[in-house]
């Protein structure tokens, strides 16, 4: 579920629906500032690849640069493209 920010700003990043839920499905999780943050290392990335296949993992690469917000009731607070490292 996602709120009409998370909407929002998806939408303006071009991060589809597909890619929100590999990131929340294959991606590190950490615990920042009350919530959880989701996003896509090495591994993630590997083990997504394997789980979904090569030629959909291909055609979503390039936006798993990515990290997803997700608050404590499991909805999606926001979502944007990750530029610099993550500093937690």
């Amino acid at each position: 579920m996602y709120t009409q920010h998370a909407m929002i700003r998806c939408q303006q990043r071009a991060l589809t629906p597909e890619v929100v839920d590999t990131i929340l499905a294959y991606g590190e999780r950490m615990r920042h500032q009350g919530a959880d943050v989701y996003f896509m290392d090495h591994r993630s990335r590997a083990r997504a690849a394997s789980a979904v296949g090569t030629r959909k993992f291909r055609k979503i690469e390039r936006r798993l640069n990515s990290y997803v917000v997700v608050s404590d009731d499991g909805r999606v607070i926001t979502a944007a493209r990750r530029i610099k490292r993550l500093k937690f």
